[in-house]
């Protein structure tokens, strides 16, 4: 849970656990996690909101004339990292990124998800989310570089010795555990190699923060285990992908809004209208929940991943399900985006799509109850169903057509982001891949 420091709690706690490194941490746009590291003697500065860096040098931030940046650290998330020595020890501090004339910076994350979650709290809501983060621990080589390389067979919850990973997942649960997470749930996922942690709901803002934290966490205990953890969405051909499945609800008065027991699915008519808010605007924020060309490796028919715009509260292959709890637990399940998006703003289009269906009523379709894998091309047109853009690119096209995620970023996110996804899928598109060497060397 989030900790209610002051200034002074914190230049207390720092000299009383003997912390001699703080390193000030924020996210890129591209949901990179960045920092600047300060000594102890440095901290009351930090504090003070004096800490400035260059944000020429971080893609996407700012031009080379506008560089300056201030690091505004959030009190409330002073962390001492567990895995750092005991003596002369590591802290962080998650920081909000400002101008030099002291206004936030509009390319700056975690500033556009607080606008969106400002947004709902107009209207009265808090918005609560609880990530299912999917990830690969593979071995590295003999220059400690990462492969994809892997010796264990394991499979859907299977576990030790089967599961080779085990005793680094074990690390990676203690020490989340030792930072104040909630471990819900963990276990080895369907492909070899592949593992999930849950942890528990939190509001949208600390989620995002910690989804930063925990990728940082995840990898540095899979490196003393001499392994490689990687968010990567579809590292290996022929095998599951990973996932980040988000569930999300919103709270009134400390009431979940979502649920309904009149209803016959137990949905209340808001979470009808943001289920179709997110349906409507889905297209366009696929580029956001699924950033990378690799990303859409994962997207495909016969890997569980959900390629189909629909929404179910039986089965498992639309883009939006409606896990089996009721009441407090009701909630909605968005299942297309992929670790390696940016937490910070695939939260704050998801919020922001869903308070668009509140807000404009808008009632999402028929629920599609059945597998719309087995379904023929000819049905899945009779019930309108539309599939999410099939790669980086149509994504990106799609990101253009629709301006309400324009505003969800603000104008200078968007123009960066746009034009850094299209350069990177022209790297792609000029590569020449294994795939078409073994394909057409010999045929033509």
């Amino acid at each position: 849970m989030r900790k209610n420091y002051t200034k002074e709690d914190i230049m207390q706690l720092v000299e009383d656990e003997d912390v001699e490194f703080i390193r000030l941490q924020f996210t890129d746009i591209f949901g990179n996690l960045k920092n600047v590291a300060i000594t102890s003697s440095q901290l009351e500065k930090a504090l003070d909101n004096e800490c400035m860096f260059d944000g020429s040098s971080i893609e996407g931030f700012a031009r080379i004339e506008e560089s300056d940046m201030y690091l505004y650290p959030d009190f409330s998330t002073l962390e001492i990292f567990p895995w750092r020595p005991q003596q002369g020890k590591v802290a962080r501090l998650i920081c909000d990124v400002y101008r030099p004339n002291r206004e936030p910076f509009e390319g700056d994350p975690r500033y556009i998800l607080k606008r969106a979650i400002k947004e709902a709290a107009d209207m009265g809501y808090v918005f609560e989310v609880g990530p299912e983060c999917e990830f690969f621990l593979f071995n590295t080589d003999e220059n400690a570089m990462p492969t994809t390389i892997t010796h264990e067979q394991a499979g859907y919850f299977d576990l030790g010795p089967v599961d080779f990973g085990e005793n680094a997942r074990r690390d990676m649960v203690l020490t989340l555990e030792e930072m104040g997470f909630v471990i819900e749930a963990s276990h080895h996922e369907v492909a070899p190699a592949q593992h999930e942690i849950d942890f528990r709901y939190d509001e949208a803002l600390a989620t995002a923060d910690n989804i930063m934290t925990f990728k940082l966490a995840v990898k540095t205990i899979a490196k003393r285990h001499g392994l490689h953890a990687t968010f990567m969405p579809k590292p290996k051909y022929g095998v599951n992908g990973s996932g980040m499945h988000i569930n999300m609800s919103l709270s009134k008065d400390g009431k979940n809004i979502f649920a309904d027991e009149k209803d016959k699915l137990g949905l209340s008519q808001e979470a009808y209208y943001f289920i179709g808010g997110i349906m409507k605007h889905m297209k366009g924020m696929t580029a956001i929940t699924n950033p990378l060309v690799n990303s859409y490796k994962r997207l495909v028919p016969g890997y569980e991943a959900p390629v189909y715009i629909a929404w179910s509260a039986t089965n498992r292959s639309p883009l939006i399900r409606i896990p089996a709890s009721r009441g407090e637990g009701t909630r909605i399940e968005l299942r297309c985006p992929d670790p390696s998006a940016n937490p910070y703003l695939a939260l704050a289009a998801c919020l922001r799509a869903g308070l668009d269906g509140i807000v404009n009523q808008i009632m999402p379709p028929e629920s599609v109850d059945c597998n719309i894998f087995a379904m023929t091309e000819d049905e899945k047109k009779a019930c309108g169903i539309e599939e999410i853009p099939g790669t980086l690119i149509e994504a990106v096209y799609d990101m253009e057509k629709d301006d309400f995620i324009k505003d969800v970023l603000g104008e200078h996110t968007y123009q960066k982001y746009i034009s850094a996804k299209k350069e990177e899928w022209y790297r792609y598109r000029s590569q020449v891949t294994d795939w078409e060497i073994n394909e057409y060397l010999n045929k033509f």
